[in-house]
């Protein structure tokens, strides 16, 4: 297809994540939006916009930056349905089930996995997600951590090198054995193909001397830093991943004051995963607690087959809303430009000039539909660079 330009018109309401005029929406009234070589070029008043080559008409309906999704787990092998029926029948969700999709994970095919990958990333981008984080974790293996981490390549730049998921069964009474290897062989193995390095550093899974270490290796590596912090319960995590610069850390449901202290005097951003608690019967996190305090928060799926498996930034976008205080326009922004962040990518998550032309047409002429009629697929047409999928 020619890209040429492309004008979306009879724009109802329009989400820039611009930050004027004190809105962190830059909500504009009818508007336009024109797209050149997959770039926003231009946004304004409709009655102002220039001519284009192709057009779009909105219909009055509300368009929003593509979700960015900073928190995902997409290639595995099998499912855990049983083991959500009996938290469902009240059984407590422990992160053990980990290693039963590292069983089916390692067992699976290249093929079988890129076809899991593939299947959920077009689930997602029909839901309005232009940009996904996808994890590794699940091979824990030199060769399967190499290999998931080459196939995350193959759909999205922002890739995560997890070798630090749990301990695997055969090191079980050796971790540190294993350590040893997540930061030698391992991450030399996953490098190349990774941007990030993560740690689940939570009890059962890597304590903070452990995550530590490992981060550190990343780190010289040239890899950033990300880290599963305070899902399960108070921890040393958050600080952690503060103290070593880290673009985001994850979950951060147990957090403790001076947790929220150490956030809201950093950069570091929190992501909240409400399809976790929603999933495992959990406490959800309070984000009306981070963001009193200044800390820039994110939301993303956590899409795994154990503890998250939903692939909707939508429906994310409601249970922030009703379940941890965040008002609708604090749950978009989090799922767009607060995902952008915990990336550190500034070419995402906002639609003005120079962003890269990734933006949803709701079917509703307004972001707080996506609360206000949950569970309604309102996405009506997906822009990625620019091209309509």
């Amino acid at each position: 297809m020619t890209r040429g330009s492309l004008l979306v018109d009879h724009i109802g309401e329009l989400v820039t994540n611009d930050g004027r005029d004190g809105d962190p929406l830059g909500i504009r009234r009818d508007a336009a939006l024109l797209v050149e070589d997959g770039q926003v070029a231009w946004t304004g008043p409709a009655r102002h916009a220039p001519a284009a080559d192709r057009r779009i008409d909105a219909g009055g309906a509300a368009v929003l930056p593509g979700f960015v999704d900073s928190h995902a787990h997409l290639v595995f092998a099998g499912d855990r349905a049983a083991e959500f029926a009996a938290r469902m029948a009240g059984e407590r969700y422990t992160g053990g089930g980990i290693r039963t999709t590292v069983g089916a994970t390692r067992a699976a095919s290249d093929g079988d996995l890129r076809a899991t990958v593939g299947r959920l990333r077009a689930e997602m981008l029909r839901q309005g997600t232009t940009t996904v984080e996808i994890k590794s974790g699940y091979g824990l293996t030199v060769a399967d951590e190499a290999r998931s981490l080459r196939i995350a390549a193959e759909f999205t730049e922002d890739t995560t090198f997890l070798g630090a998921h749990v301990v695997p069964a055969e090191y079980a009474d050796r971790p540190d054995d294993y350590v040893g290897m997540v930061c030698g062989p391992m991450l030399a193995a996953a490098a190349p193909y990774a941007r990030w390095i993560d740690v689940f550093c939570e009890r059962g899974a890597f304590d903070a001397d452990h995550a530590r270490a490992i981060l550190a290796c990343g780190q010289a590596a040239g890899l950033g830093v990300r880290l599963h912090a305070n899902q399960l319960g108070p921890g040393p995590g958050v600080r952690l991943g503060v103290e070593l610069g880290a673009a985001s850390v994850d979950h951060c449901t147990h957090l403790t004051d001076a947790d929220v202290d150490a956030l809201a005097g950093s950069e570091t951003v929190a992501t909240l995963l409400p399809g976790a608690e929603f999933s495992t019967r959990s406490p959800y996190p309070d984000a009306r607690r981070l963001l009193d305090a200044g800390v820039t928060v994110a939301l993303a799926t956590d899409c795994n087959p154990g503890s998250s498996y939903t692939s909707s930034m939508p429906f994310c976008v409601a249970l922030a809303v009703r379940e941890m205080r965040m008002t609708p326009a604090e749950a978009v922004w989090a799922a767009t430009a607060g995902g952008a962040a915990a990336l550190r990518r500034t070419d995402v998550g906002r639609l003005t000039p120079g962003a890269r032309a990734d933006l949803i047409i709701l079917d509703a002429p307004s972001h707080l539909h996506l609360a206000y009629r949950p569970g309604v697929p309102l996405i009506r047409q997906v822009l990625h660079n620019g091209v309509p999928r």
